[in-house]
C-alpha cells in the first residue's frame, strides 16, 4: 500500500560549515530512506533547513565582524551547497529566517499558551561573564549531577539522557571561553511538560518498535519531566507573541523550540511553493501518513518526548485538554525516531590546526559524494559510535567500491560491448545461472525490508553480497574463454548484466550519482536518479528543491533489454592512492607525532 511519508530531517546549525559527522547523522540516512520510499511508490515529503537563530550564531557573527543575520545567511548558503553536492533529495531545504517560519512558530506558541501548557517562571539564567550575553544551555558544560558524566550539557546529559538545567551542573563552564557562567534571575515562558506527562507516557508506551537507545533516552526523561524554558534573553530570534513581551527586543523564542517547529513550517512553505497551499496536510493530518525523524543521538529526547509533547499540547490532547489551532488543526505525532550515534574523527589524527574536523565541502571536492555516502552507509555510526580513519576509508573505496562493484560493472559491460556491442540474448540457463538470478531477485525483498526499518548497514551489506556472488560467477564461468560457444558466452554476459542492473537499482538510494552513471553505461537514457537543485527564491536566499517524481528509478527487477547498444564503459569509481591512508589529504593531514 502506498502512503504519504514525511522524512523530517534535523536542522543543521548555520554557524559554520558542516563536517562529515553531521551528515552521517541527519543527512545520508534520511536521503537513503527517502529515495527508497519514492522508488517503492510512496509519496515522500523530505524537509529541513538551516537553524539560524540563537546565541551560537551571535557568537560566530561577533568573531567574524558580521551581524547575526549576515552570519546565518553566509553559512546557510555554504551548508545548502554542500547538501546539494552530497545529493540529499530535499523537497524543500529552507531556513528558520523566513516570515512563514516565524508565523508558524508564533501560532504554535499562542496555541500552547491558550491551552494552558505554557507557564511563566523565574529561573537562574546563565550569562557569559566577559560579554554579559546569555549562554544557551548547550554552550554550558559540566559534570552531570545524576551519573557523574564529565561532559554533560546544560540541557541534558548524553550519557544518561537526563533533562538538566545549567545550574544543575557540577563545576559548570562556558563552552566558548571556559569561564564559570554568571547566574542571574530572569523570567521566561516554560513548556509545562508535567502537564503533558500522562498523555506522553501513554503514547510512548505504544512505540515498542523504536530503536532501543531511543526508548532508553525517552523513558529516562519521562521519569523526571519538569517545565522547560522556551524563551531566552536574546535579540537574535523570533519575537514572543504575548502582550508585554512581543515588543521587547531582548526576549526571543528559544532556538530549540523554533527549530523543531521547522518541520511543520517547512512543510507549509513547500506546499505554498508547490502551488497547492493545502498539500502539507496530507503529511501532517492523514491518520495513515507515516513520519520519520532523522537526527544524531544528541537530539533524541527533543524529538521523542519534547516535540511530541508540543504536538499533544497544540492538538488539545495533553492532560489539561484544550482546543487545536484553527489555522493549523490536529497534527500527527512521529511514527519513528531514526537516530544515529556519533561519527568521530579522533582516529584520523587530523591536525589540531583544523580542530580534528573533516568538512563536507572539502571531502566532496576531492572524493565526490558516492565514496562518502557509501562509507557512511556501510561503516557509519548507525548503532554505535564509529571513528572515521583515512585508512578505513581508503580500504572501503579501493577494495569494495572499486574492486568489487566498479569491477563488476566495468568487466560485464566491457565484455558485452566487445563481443556483441549490445545487451546479448540469453539462451539455455544452467543451474549456476538460475541460482545467481534467483539470489539477486530475492535480495530486493530483503534489502527493501531493511530499508523500510531504517537498517541501512544490513541493506547495503546484502547488496554487496550479491555483487560478490556475481563476481564469483563471472570468474567461474570465464566468458572470455567461450569464443567457440557464443550462445553460452552471451548467456553468461546477459545474466551478469541483469544482476548488474539489479544491484544498481538496489544501490541507487545509497549512491544515486553512481547509479545514474551505471544506468547510462547499461544503455539507459534520461534521469534515473534525480538530484536536488539549488534555487534562489524571491525572498533573497537559496533553497534546495527537486523534481523526483519524474525519475525512472523504481524498486524491483527491470529486465534488461536485449539488443540495447552498449558503449565502452568508463570506470565508475577511481582508486585512491594508498598513501592517503598514511598521510590524509592536505586539508586534513594525519599528524605524524
Amino acid at each position: 500500500m502506498c502512503a504519504n511519508v514525511l522524512a523530517a530531517v534535523a536542522w543543521p546549525y548555520a554557524n559554520g560549515p558542516r563536517h562529515i559527522g553531521h551528515v552521517s547523522g541527519f543527512g545520508v540516512p534520511s536521503d537513503v530512506f527517502a529515495r527508497f520510499m519514492r522508488m517503492s511508490g510512496h509519496r515522500v515529503l523530505m524537509v529541513s533547513g538551516s537553524d539560524c537563530h540563537g546565541t551560537a550564531i551571535s557568537v560566530k557573527a561577533d568573531q567574524e565582524g558580521l551581524t547575526a543575520q549576515q552570519c546565518a545567511e553566509k553559512y546557510h548558503r555554504i551548508i545548502a551547497s554542500d547538501l546539494q553536492g552530497l545529493g540529499l533529495s530535499y523537497d524543500l531545504y529552507t531556513s528558520t529566517m523566513t516570515e512563514n517560519h516565524a508565523e508558524v512558530t508564533q501560532e504554535i506558541f499562542r496555541t500552547l499558551y491558550r491551552n494552558g501548557y505554557l507557564v511563566k517562571q523565574s529561573e537562574m539564567g546563565a550569562f557569559e561573564p566577559s560579554t554579559g550575553r546569555t549562554l544557551p544551555d548547550r554552550y554550558i558544560e559540566g559534570t552531570c549531577p545524576v551519573c557523574g558524566y564529565d561532559d554533560a550539557r546544560g540541557d541534558q546529559c548524553d550519557n544518561c539522557g537526563r533533562q538538566l538545567d545549567p545550574a544543575d551542573l557540577i563545576d559548570p563552564r562556558s563552552k566558548t571561553t571556559g569561564a564559570t557562567p554568571q547566574f542571574r534571575t530572569t523570567e521566561h515562558f516554560f513548556l509545562d511538560l508535567p502537564a503533558l506527562a500522562q498523555s506522553l507516557t501513554t503514547w510512548i508506551d505504544t512505540r515498542t518498535d523504536w530503536r532501543p537507545n531511543v526508548l532508553k533516552f525517552s523513558h529516562n526523561l519521562l521519569e523526571e519531566l519538569r517545565p522547560r524554558a522556551i524563551t531566552r534573553d536574546l535579540d537574535w530570534g523570533i519575537r514572543v507573541p504575548v502582550e508585554g513581551w512581543q515588543d521587547n527586543p531582548m526576549k526571543s523564542i528559544y532556538v530549540w523550540f523554533d527549530a523543531v517547529i521547522g518541520y511543520l513550517s517547512a512543510s507549509i512553505e513547500w506546499a505554498r511553493r508547490s502551488g497547492d497551499p493545502e498539500a502539507w496536510k496530507d503529511f501532517w493530518q492523514d491518520p495513515e501518513a507515516l513520519s520519520y525523524y532523522f537526527m544524531g543521538k544528541d537530539n533524541i529526547v527533543f524529538h521523542s518526548v519534547i516535540w511530541p509533547g508540543i504536538l499533544l499540547g497544540v492538538n488539545g490532547q495533553g492532560d489539561k485538554g484544550g482546543e487545536p489551532s484553527e489555522e493549523i488543526g490536529v497534527l500527527d505525532l512521529p511514527t519513528e525516531i531514526v537516530s544515529s550515534e556519533f561519527l568521530t574523527m579522533s582516529g584520523s589524527k587530523v591536525s589540531n590546526s583544523r580542530g580534528a574536523t573533516i568538512f563536507v565541502g572539502d571531502f566532496l571536492r576531492d572524493f565526490g559524494p558516492d565514496a562518502l555516502r557509501y562509507f557512511i552507509a556501510v561503516a557509519g555510526p548507525e548503532n554505535q559510535d564509529t571513528d572515521f580513519t583515512w585508512d578505513e576509508f581508503v580500504r572501503r573505496v579501493n577494495f569494495e567500491l572499486a574492486n568489487e562493484w566498479g569491477n563488476l560493472v566495468n568487466r560485464s559491460i566491457s565484455m558485452a560491448h566487445k563481443n556483441v556491442g549490445a545487451i546479448p540474448q540469453a539462451h539455455d540457463l544452467t543451474d549456476a545461472d538460475r541460482d545467481l538470478l534467483e539470489a539477486s531477485a530475492a535480495a530486493f525483498d530483503e534489502v527493501g525490508g531493511s530499508l523500510e526499518h531504517a537498517r541501512f548497514k544490513a541493506a547495503i551489506t546484502e547488496v554487496m553480497r550479491i555483487v560478490g556472488l556475481a563476481n564469483a560467477y563471472i570468474s567461474a564461468q570465464e566468458p572470455w574463454k567461450l569464443k567457440d560457444d557464443p550462445d553460452r558466452r552471451d548467456t553468461v554476459l546477459h545474466v551478469a548484466l541483469q544482476v548488474v542492473s539489479d544491484c544498481n537499482t538496489m544501490l541507487t538510494p545509497f549512491m544515486p550519482h553512481a547509479a545514474q552513471k551505471v544506468w547510462e553505461a547499461l544503455g539507459g537514457d534520461g534521469v534515473w536518479a534525480a538530484q536536488p537543485q539549488l534555487v534562489e527564491v524571491d525572498e533573497g536566499y537559496p533553497v534546495l528543491q527537486g523534481d523526483y517524481a519524474s525519475e525512472q528509478a523504481r524498486w524491483g527487477r527491470v529486465e534488461v533489454e536485449v539488443g540495447r547498444p552498449l558503449a565502452k564503459p568508463s570506470p565508475i569509481f577511481r582508486k585512491l592512492d594508498p598513501e592517503l591512508a598514511q598521510t590524509g589529504p592536505a586539508w586534513a593531514p594525519i599528524s605524524q607525532d
